[in-house]
């Protein structure tokens, strides 16, 4: 069977493209499958796609210029920062994501791994595993009730963690530049991110990465935290500043931290925070789970089938 249009998968982890497949059979039956890291593997294989499926690929404006016939480009999760998006627009090419496939994946997350240092789930196993059976060396575990969280970025993954917390009695403060107070449900009180990082027990980052947010934990933001609170980011890696974070747990100036992200992915076993007891860390997954994986790849699919059947698309990030 001849295809009608041209869609490529530039590159994707998963172990098939079998949900793909099945979106796309009737305007694409054959859907090549490539894995291409670089702008020249991109340009060299991608040329002639309509519509371009990526997970990690680089596409730059050097990029985009040499995909003539590329309609839309969507990738396999929430963050775009791997687009030109002006570029793009530019070119009169649509960019998609899928914002809404791991919503309640990733504030499980976060909220896993908060439970995970307020209540010091892991250090406890840890010294229970090294012969040490005593409730004291926890100290100190306070009631969640007592706590504030401050939540950096309002949006979907941010809004439900919200609603997470302040369901275990938590005080929720957030800070969201893009988000009014009437847009807010009213258990959270928007502040200043100086304000949230100063009265927050637990933080936790659900900002996308953009050239305002790279490095917005720096050492200065971050020396405002109370030395007892925990710091945890599920969003970006490159929000917050790994050096910086490392400092504050050496000298002692926060509680702990947990990362699903790294600034540079996979994290090296000589990464610099791995040697803290109060440091957690997990392999980029907080999105995953069967549901939300199987979800992913079915949007990012319809999204492509809608734009190439002349239909407008549901998730354009890139407005022109």
């Amino acid at each position: 069977m001849e295809n009608k249009h041209v869609v490529i998968v530039a590159d994707c982890d998963h172990p098939s493209i079998a949900i793909e497949q099945a979106v796309l059979k009737d305007i694409c039956p054959d859907i090549p499958w490539l894995a291409c890291k670089t702008e020249d593997e991109i340009i060299a294989q991608c040329a002639k796609g309509e519509g371009v499926i990526i997970m990690y690929a680089p596409m730059t404006r050097r990029v985009l210029q040499q995909l003539p016939k590329c309609k839309i480009i969507a990738r396999y999760g929430v963050g775009v920062d791997t687009v030109d998006l002006k570029a793009a627009a530019e070119l009169g090419i649509i960019v998609s994501n899928v914002p809404d496939y791991g919503t309640h994946e990733v504030s499980d997350h976060a909220l896993a791994m908060m439970l995970c240092l307020t209540r010091k789930v892991a250090y406890a196993s840890d010294l229970v595993k090294r012969g040490q059976w005593d409730f004291r060396l926890m100290h100190p575990v306070r009631r969640h009730q007592v706590q504030t969280i401050g939540i950096i970025g309002v949006g979907r993954i941010g809004g439900a963690m919200a609603h997470k917390t302040h369901a275990l009695g938590m005080k929720v403060i957030a800070h969201d530049p893009f988000v009014s107070p009437e847009r807010v449900p009213d258990y959270i009180t928007l502040v200043s991110l100086e304000e949230l990082l100063q009265q927050s027990d637990v933080v936790s980052v659900h900002c996308p990465l953009s050239e305002n947010t790279r490095d917005l934990l720096d050492e200065k933001m971050l020396s405002l935290m109370k030395p007892s609170a925990f710091l945890i980011n599920t969003a970006r890696g490159s929000i917050v500043n790994e050096a910086a974070l490392e400092k504050m747990l050496a000298e002692k100036k926060l509680a702990g931290a947990a990362l699903d992200v790294l600034s540079i992915e996979p994290g090296a076993t000589s990464h610099p925070l791995f040697k803290y007891d109060n440091f957690i860390c997990t392999p980029h997954m907080a999105w995953h789970s069967e549901e939300s994986a199987q979800e992913l790849k079915r949007k990012a699919a319809e999204e492509v089938r809608r734009v190439l059947s002349g239909e407008a698309p549901l998730y354009q990030v890139n407005k022109f």
